[in-house]
C-alpha cells in the first residue's frame, strides 16, 4: 500500500486539480453548494450500492467521487473565506479527540456500549438540546427509524432483551390487523408505521441493518424479475399474456440460480 507521504501527495494533487477546475472549467466554476447537493446524495447512494455488492474496485471509485465532493465544498467555502479543507479536517479531528476520552483522556470503557453512551452524553454537554438532534430530517424513513433507536439506546432508553422487542412486534401486528378489519385507512397507516418501527427495533437487537437487509431483497427481487422478463422475451410472449402459473415456472428457475 501507499506510504503516508504518498497518500498526502495524492491528496495534494487532488486539491491542485480542484483549484485548476474551479478556475478554468465553465461547469465547475458555475457550481454552488446548493447545485452540488443532489449530486452528492447520488454519489453517496452509489457508494452504498457498491458496498452492498462487495465490489471493492467500485467502492474505491465511488469513494473518490465522494471525496471530490468534500474537496469541492471546501474549495467553495475558501472562496468566501469561511472555511477551507484544513478547517474541515481539523474540525473533525478535534471532534474525534473530544469524543474519544477513552483514547485521548483518562476515561475507562469496558465495551462498545460504553463508548456509545459516552458519545451521546458528550454531545449533550457540547450544547445539543436533544440526543435526536443529530438525526437529519431528510433521511429516508427506514434509516431514520434505525438512527432514532440507536440514539435513544445510547442514553439507556432501550429494551433489555430481544424477546421483549419481538413481543412488541406481535402486539403491533395485532393492532394493525384490528384496524385492517375495521377498514380505517388512517389508522391502518398509523399502525403499519408502528409495525415497521418495531421491526426495525428488532433488527437492531439482532445486529441486522434494516436498510441493508431491505436493499438486498430489492436487488434479489429485481434480478429474479429481470430473469423472468428475459425468459418471456425468449419465448416471444409478453408478461401480460402469461398466467401466474407460467410466470412462476421462470420465477422458480431464477430462485435456483
Amino acid at each position: 500500500m501507499n506510504s503516508r507521504a504518498d497518500q498526502l501527495k495524492a491528496f495534494d494533487r487532488l486539491l491542485t486539480i480542484m483549484d485548476d477546475l474551479r478556475e478554468g472549467c465553465p461547469w465547475d466554476k458555475k457550481q454552488t453548494m446548493e447545485s452540488l447537493r443532489h449530486l452528492t446524495i447520488e454519489e453517496t447512494y452509489e457508494l452504498g450500492d457498491a458496498i452492498l455488492d462487495n465490489d471493492l474496485q467500485e467502492i474505491k471509485k465511488e469513494l473518490g467521487d465522494v471525496l471530490l465532493h468534500i474537496v469541492f465544498y471546501s474549495k467553495i467555502g475558501s472562496e468566501t473565506n469561511v472555511f477551507d479543507i484544513a478547517d474541515v479536517c481539523n474540525g473533525i479531528c478535534e471532534k474525534l479527540i473530544n469524543r474519544h476520552p477513552h483514547i485521548y483522556g483518562d476515561v475507562k470503557v469496558d465495551n462498545e456500549e460504553d463508548v456509545k453512551r459516552n458519545w451521546e452524553n458528550l454531545k449533550l454537554k457540547e450544547g445539543n438540546k436533544s440526543v435526536l438532534e443529530g438525526v437529519p430530517n431528510s433521511l429516508p424513513a427506514l434509516v431514520k427509524a434505525n438512527r432514532i433507536q440507536e440514539k435513544v439506546a445510547g442514553v439507556g432508553f432501550d429494551w433489555e432483551e430481544p424477546n421483549q422487542v419481538w413481543e412488541k412486534v406481535q402486539e403491533e401486528l395485532d393492532e394493525f390487523k384490528t384496524e385492517v378489519a375495521l377498514g380505517n385507512t388512517d389508522a391502518m397507516e398509523s399502525e403499519f408505521g408502528d409495525v415497521l418501527f418495531s421491526m426495525v427495533n428488532y433488527a437492531r437487537f439482532l445486529n441486522i441493518n434494516p436498510e441493508n437487509a431491505l436493499e438486498r431483497t430489492n436487488k434479489k427481487f429485481t434480478k429474479r424479475f429481470q430473469y423472468l422478463e428475459e425468459k418471456a422475451k425468449a419465448i416471444n410472449k409478453p408478461l401480460k399474456d402469461m398466467t401466474l402459473a407460467e410466470m412462476d415456472v421462470f420465477w422458480e428457475e431464477a430462485k435456483s440460480l
